[in-house]
């Protein structure tokens, strides 16, 4: 694969000195940081309650992902103090009306900051949840506030601009940060789209986005040997061309890192679900990506993956250290019971079990790629995620699709437009 993998490396380097795909540079752009962080401090200077994230698809799962894998469990339900009086934060990725309404009721308007978010200005979810934030706006603190409780992130406004998000934006003077235009939704976590909410709930943002450029430092040799994410690309694209391996399991060892396979499932489906060719004969590719949780899903998937047909590829991701261990107390089992758990910690089985399944695994003649996190922090979620987005980049070369793309999702568009009575 190295000549295959060598003209995938020069194409992406000059997707990158071109500018025509702008997710390589992101963790460098020290203008946008700068804008981000003059925004998080005028939206906190009021010490607002809540931040909740209006977006839908690669405009929230990023966020999700941060504050599940970086924030405690129980972030929001702390007390202000325990806090630090930093905002709860709720991502709304949905229009189910059920949970929204919830969340919008359970946020007093007031003592809250909404974050839309909208890379074109038009998603249909996006603007609905808007148009409710901005009425309840206006009825509890008036139109002439509703600009110190809403920051808008999408592409930079134009004259005239068709986008309905830009409209509101102009009707009620309200603040923005933009999206670069050659930056998609799903690899926009280190674009202002990750980095305010992220960074408005205490994460810090400059780890982060080290830990991206650490990872592109390690990424630069195109030599397949030498770079985790074109070596994660090749066994992927093998394992799917050569073996059949038609779908692609993530299964992190760690709760907090239970969001990862979330994001990555949408950042591998859009990114590599493409037709080759058109028409009826056209080729249709892609894994499908599949996410599971170490130990839990041990209880509900892996005896398929075992026993049932051999067509997946799976990704264990551990963490070496964590916070806390968890001593499993002596005395309270009765002698000759579980003796193995004796002076043991809830970490020493989280490991255990981890092992275990890489070893059932290979002994059942099972693909596994096991990736090793020393610790959950910014920094080293800045190197997963940043390797990841170039191995979905590489992949997409290696098949000959357009990773940056997602022509069938607009037909939804189009499709739900005509049923709601509007033009399409």
């Amino acid at each position: 694969l190295q000549p295959a993998i060598q003209a995938g490396h020069e194409a992406m380097l000059e997707d990158r000195r071109s500018k025509r795909i702008g997710f390589f540079e992101l963790h460098r752009d020290a203008a946008a940081l700068k804008q981000v962080k003059a925004a998080v401090k005028r939206f906190s200077s009021n010490q607002p309650r809540n931040l909740v994230v209006l977006g839908i698809g690669g405009s929230a799962l990023g966020t999700s992902t941060l504050v599940r894998a970086l924030k405690p469990v129980l972030y929001n339900m702390l007390p202000d103090r325990e806090r630090e009086k930093l905002p709860r934060i709720f991502v709304l990725d949905n229009v189910d009306p059920e949970s929204f309404r919830e969340v919008m009721n359970f946020c007093e308007p007031a003592e809250t900051v909404y974050n839309v978010i909208s890379k074109s200005g038009s998603t249909a979810e996006t603007i609905s949840q808007c148009i409710v934030a901005i009425d309840r706006l206006e009825r509890h603190v008036g139109k002439e506030r509703v600009r110190e409780h809403v920051i808008v992130t999408s592409d930079p406004p134009v004259k005239n601009s068709a986008s309905p998000l830009h409209a509101i934006r102009e009707k009620y003077d309200l603040q923005g940060l933009s999206m670069p235009a050659n930056v998609g939704g799903r690899f926009s976590v280190f674009s202002a789209v990750g980095l305010f909410p992220a960074a408005m709930v205490g994460i810090d943002i400059d780890a982060l986005l080290d830990g991206a450029a650490e990872m592109d430092a390690q990424c630069t040799d195109p030599d397949v040997g030498k770079n985790p994410a074109y070596l994660r690309a090749a066994f992927q694209y093998l394992a799917y061309t050569k073996k059949n391996k038609m779908m692609s399991v993530l299964m992190p060892y760690s709760d907090g890192l239970s969001l990862v396979s979330d994001w990555y499932r949408q950042l591998w489906a859009e990114s590599l679900g493409k037709c080759r060719g058109d028409g009826p004969t056209a080729e249709r590719v892609g894994q499908t990506p599949i996410k599971a949780l170490g130990v839990t899903d041990q209880h509900s998937q892996l005896q398929l993956y075992l026993e049932g047909p051999n067509d997946k590829i799976i990704t264990i991701i551990d963490v070496g250290r964590m916070t806390h261990k968890v001593k499993l107390p002596n005395g309270v089992m009765p002698s000759g019971h579980a003796e193995y758990l004796s002076g043991r910690t809830m970490r020493d089985l989280l490991q255990a079990e981890c092992k275990a399944t890489a070893a059932a695994l290979r002994e059942a003649n099972r693909p596994v790629m096991h990736i090793r996190m020393e610790q959950v922090n910014a920094f080293s979620m800045g190197e997963l995620m940043y390797m990841f987005e170039l191995e979905t980049a590489m992949t997409a070369q290696l098949l000959g699709v357009k990773a940056y793309d997602q022509p069938a999702v607009e037909r939804i568009k189009v499709l739900t437009r005509k049923y709601l009575g509007g033009k399409g």
